[in-house]
Formats: structure tokens, sequence, C-alpha cells
């Protein structure tokens, strides 16, 4: 009996080990668009066994800085596999708006450019081999949110895009019908950075395309209401909304289930 009991208490301090061993796990990937050279980060919970749903995620203009790598570990935990894309390359990342402002024009200039440039983002995480290529998802922030819309009217491979507190580009007239990843946008109605107007025809595009869509509003969240950070670059729109943010989170937690279920 005592044995038995040594046994038992060997194997579940075994388990607890193998347990405490298991955690989120992370690399930087290099690529390339042409000459630009781009840094991601992967991430993944090795505790997890078989290939697993992947999600892109896109920062907002300041360029690929520690908080969107922080979403991207934060799934990662949640038991997705993620890549923090770089669509900035040569290592840019600025905390002054002027400079986020050029940086994002440069992309943004070409919209067909652009597209391709998160969809070599997609590209590492899929050359993973973690990831289940008929699950996929594309999230992003600010400007990131502008990009996975891109995504989405460009018919990128993925399931689903969530736009956080993106700029909300209307859909082409080329993309009517063309839309196949449904659509999350969370959006704060206090976003000075987006007019009424421009929501309007966002969804009236929308609608015009046949987009799978669904646009959830928070009432006093102003732009950037997911990062506690918000607040310390000295611009009054953007502020950090605790509940906004732990709403959204959750809510694209229950659209990935959907999208991704069977």
């Amino acid at each position: 009996m005592l044995i038995r009991s040594m046994l038992v208490g060997m194997g579940l301090l075994l388990c607890v080990a193998s347990g405490a061993m298991a955690e989120v796990q992370s690399k930087a990937v290099t690529y390339q668009d042409d000459d630009v050279p781009l840094t991601g980060y992967l991430y993944w919970d090795d505790a997890q066994q078989g290939k697993r749903p992947g999600v892109l995620v896109v920062h907002e203009w300041w360029g690929l800085n520690d908080y969107a790598k922080k979403r991207a570990r934060m799934l990662a935990g949640l038991g997705y596999v993620a890549f923090a894309a770089d669509m900035y390359g040569n290592g840019q990342v600025t905390e002054k708006p002027d400079q986020a402002r050029d940086w994002m024009q440069e992309v943004t200039a070409d919209v067909e450019g652009w597209r391709h440039r998160a969809g070599l983002g997609l590209q590492q995480l899929v050359a993973s081999g973690l990831v289940d290529e008929n699950r996929l998802a594309a999230i992003g922030y600010c400007f990131g949110g502008a990009t996975v819309l891109q995504m989405a009217y460009g018919n990128a491979p993925v399931k689903g895009v969530v736009s956080f507190h993106g700029a909300l580009p209307a859909a082409p007239e080329e993309a009517r019908g063309k839309i196949g990843p449904q659509i999350l946008v969370l959006h704060g109605h206090a976003d000075g950075f987006v007019a009424p107007e421009v929501v309007t025809n966002f969804r009236n595009r929308l609608d015009e395309a046949g987009a799978r869509w669904e646009m959830n509003t928070y009432g006093g969240a102003r732009h950037g209401f997911t990062n506690p950070d918000a607040g310390r670059y000295g611009i009054e729109n953007l502020k950090y909304d605790p509940t906004a943010d732990r709403r959204s989170w959750a809510r694209m937690q229950a659209f990935f289930d959907e999208i991704f279920a069977g």
C-alpha cells in the first residue's frame, strides 16, 4: 500500500512538472517583400498537440511593437498559433504620430501591395507547420484593423477577420460577391478618427458587396480602447477602455469558436 501510494505520488509530481514545463513559445521569423526585410514573431503553446487554428496579428500604426506581440502571445495561450506580422520592415517602430502616419501611408498607398504584404505574414503562419490551413483568421488593431479588412476584400484564405478600433475602408466595387471571410468589426462609438458618415458608408458597402459581417460598437470608447498604453502618446482621441477591451476580446473568442467549428 505504501509503495502504491509512493508511485501514485511520483506520477502526480511528473504530471505537474510536465505541465509546468509546457508554456507559450516564441521565435522571430525573417522574410522578405522584394527588397524590404521583414521580421515577424510566431507564438504557440508547446503543450498543445497536433495542428490547430492559426491567427495572424497585424499591429497598430506604430509598427510591430510589444503590444502586438502581447496579443499574439495571448492568442497562443488560448490554444491558437499566432503570428505577429511586420508591415513596415527594417525594424521600424515609433512613438511619434507623424512618423507612424508616414510609414502607414507608404504601405496603404498601393492597395494591392498592402494586401500582398499582409498575405506574406499569413504565409509565414502557414509555413510554421503547426496550423490547420483550413482554420485561419486575422486580427488587427488601428492600421492593422484596416489591413485585415483589406485582406477580406481581397478574399484572403482565412475564415474570418477581426478589426479592433481600426480605420474602416469601404469595400470596393470589385469585391462585390467575392468576400469569402466573415467580418467582425469592434469599434469605439467615440472614436474621433472615424466620422459617422464613414461608418454608415462602410456598412452600406459591406451590404452591397454581400459580405457576412457584424459590427459591435462600444459607447464612450475612443480609438485604441484595447491598449492600456493608448493614453501615453498625448493624443486626446486615444484612450484605454477596460470594459470595451474585455468585451471585445470575449466577442473575438466567440467569433473564433463559430468560424472554426468543425
